[in-house]
């Protein structure tokens, strides 16, 4: 047992230096992720380094629990306090008579990558993911390919705000040198193109500018690269390729060399936003229809799994039923998609935020950027007479909006989106009509997907990782209707609650 950590501890003082501070919301569904600090920000700390090592005690404990070798693959994303937190979360672990066996900088999927590599059960990876800077968090898992659930999330926050952890003799730190080369020589055997692409590398400035390159170059790309100089100020925008900013910054990258694809990778590097070469933003759904398609044709009768979030073509796309293909809707999430891909022996299973998992014999099951990104130039390679652009306009027409985040406090999230979900189900019940269309289907096992009589729908859940709702919307007809449906049904109905503020971004 130790000092159980403080909730609001202030900055500057000497509790601060002595105590540690663990914010509880920091422990979210899948991973966990605190608000550390930046400079001229006077948003209040939500951990501290005495509270990141808290949590490397309380994950060392955890570990033993579950009664596995007590040996964890670490590492770190490239922001500036990352190494620190890093080097705090070690001790912890030491202290709790965990191996720690330390790769240095980072991707998540290099760290997943080292399970296998290195054969450690553990893994904690330090990454704030696509978070502005000031954030940091932790990625973990204690059974390859997989990474926590709410259940071992829930069990870990327990033990460390509880200060229950257990201290033993044993631990030590092992460095390992050269595992970003053994990652890079593995993931480039992902693909080998027989003709030259033309392929725009975007990075953020982020963790993946050290990865990406060099991995889609060994694959056979010509690569031509877009902020992938390592800055953690991230001058440009966040490597976020599900954001606006990022997806216009490909598409004019695009254009300007009038490249083949465009591959934008997130901070941590296990997602991949896509452009064509046509400039046009694809969003992940899609791009997994795609492959799917593609897929299907080489492996029959294979499963796949998508989150709630993503494109309703899946269930209908007539190049899946030729093919015997079934398709599994689940929730949105990392862990959830990566375990429901690895529960069903799916082939692969597809995120609309841009996480992509792929199950041997095209990966390891876990969601890696690059393996994506590998999977994508395999498919144009295989259809040598076809632009991606003519793969993406022979898909069924659709019209899905961005991802779009209403701010909305951590503790208040989860009771709104209740609220929401009841709305929905009484309106349907009732016989109720949305745009003047009545609803065939409520699926809430992630917040409430309504999907209506000619197959648009809306989607509104908590987000797992920030404080803000999630809305998606998709039309079959137009865009004029996805707009409508956004606008005059899912915007008015959350701004009934005071809760609910600004979008991030709104169509």
């Amino acid at each position: 047992m130790g000092h159980a950590p403080r909730p609001d501890l202030a900055a500057n003082t000497i509790d601060f230096e002595s105590l540690p501070l663990v914010k509880p919301t920091g422990f979210r569904e899948y991973d966990a992720r605190w608000w550390f600090g930046a400079p001229g920000s006077a948003k209040a700390p939500e951990l501290n380094l005495l509270g990141v090592e808290a949590l490397g005690l309380g994950l060392g404990t955890l570990a033993q629990e579950f009664g596995v070798a007590p040996k964890i693959v670490v590492g770190h994303d490239y922001r500036a306090y990352s190494l620190s937190i890093k080097q705090a979360l070690m001790l912890g672990l030491m202290r709790s008579g965990m191996e720690v066996h330390d790769i240095g900088l980072a991707l998540s999927p290099t760290a997943y990558f080292a399970q296998f590599a290195l054969d450690l059960p553990c893994v904690a990876m330090v990454t704030a993911s696509h978070n502005e800077n000031g954030w940091t968090g932790v990625k973990m898992g204690a059974a390859r390919p997989l990474t926590f659930g709410p259940d071992e999330m829930g069990r870990l926050k327990e033990i460390v705000l509880g200060g229950a952890w257990k201290e033993r003799t044993g631990g030590a730190y092992v460095r390992v040198d050269g595992m970003r080369e053994r990652y890079i020589a593995d993931v480039a055997t992902r693909a080998k193109l027989s003709r030259p692409l033309k392929v725009i590398a975007a990075c953020g400035n982020g963790t993946a500018g050290a990865f990406a390159p060099e991995a889609l170059r060994r694959m056979g790309a010509e690569v031509i690269e877009v902020d992938c100089a390592l800055d953690w100020r991230f001058p440009n925008y966040n490597a976020n390729p599900e954001d606006a900013e990022m997806l216009h910054a490909m598409a004019d990258a695009v254009r300007r060399h009038g490249a083949d694809v465009a591959l934008g990778f997130d901070g941590d590097g296990d997602r991949c936003g896509v452009v064509d070469d046509e400039g046009e933003e694809i969003f992940a759904d899609k791009v997994g229809l795609m492959l799917a398609r593609d897929l299907s044709v080489q492996h029959k009768g294979a499963t796949f799994v998508v989150d709630v979030k993503s494109t309703g073509l899946y269930a209908v796309d007539p190049v899946l039923k030729a093919h015997g293909a079934t398709v599994d809707y689940f929730k949105t999430g990392h862990s959830y998609i990566k375990r429901r891909t690895t529960e069903l022996s799916a082939l692969a299973g597809f995120e609309k935020s841009g996480h992509f998992f792929f199950r041997p014999p095209l990966g390891l099951g876990y969601d890696d950027g690059l393996v994506a990104a590998a999977a994508v130039l395999s498919m144009l390679d295989r259809n040598p007479d076809k632009k991606l652009s003519d793969l993406r306009k022979a898909l069924p027409v659709s019209f899905t909006s961005l991802t779009m985040s209403p701010h909305c406090d951590d503790d208040k999230k989860y009771g709104i989106v209740e609220q929401v979900v009841a709305q929905y189900e009484n309106l349907a019940k009732d016989g109720g009509e949305i745009l003047g269309r009545r609803i065939r289907d409520v699926n809430t096992v992630n917040g409430v997907r309504v999907t209506l009589e000619d197959g648009a729908w809306v989607l509104v859940r908590a987000s797992s990782n920030k404080p803000e709702l999630v809305v998606v919307v998709e039309s079959m007809s137009s865009d004029e209707d996805m707009r409508a449906l956004f606008r005059e049904e899912v915007k008015p109905r959350l701004a009934a609650f005071a809760e609910v503020g600004a979008y991030n971004q709104e169509i």
